[in-house]
């Protein structure tokens, strides 16, 4: 799995556990709901890291939070 889909993955559990959805997420974390859609649809491969803070603000956890995980500590190395 390469960190896009990990990051997706992710993001998609965290909604799941606080019981919002994506756009939910979008609206508490001031991210344009059509840069939170793109990504997760794979229209835009990545997420910058300043949204992805705000969405973490959204999801009250730290960055390390997000990232503290079996699917990150897994990721195969990209490049080979």
């Amino acid at each position: 799995m390469g960190i896009s889909n990990a990051v997706r993955k992710r993001i998609v559990e965290l909604c799941d556990k606080k019981g919002i959805t994506v756009n939910k997420l979008s609206y508490h974390s001031a991210v344009p709901k059509t840069t939170v859609s793109d990504f997760m649809k794979g229209t835009n491969k990545s997420m910058g890291i300043e949204n992805l803070k705000k969405l973490c603000d959204g999801l009250d956890m730290s960055i390390t939070e997000f990232f503290d995980t079996d699917v990150f500590r897994n990721l195969e190395q990209e490049i080979k």
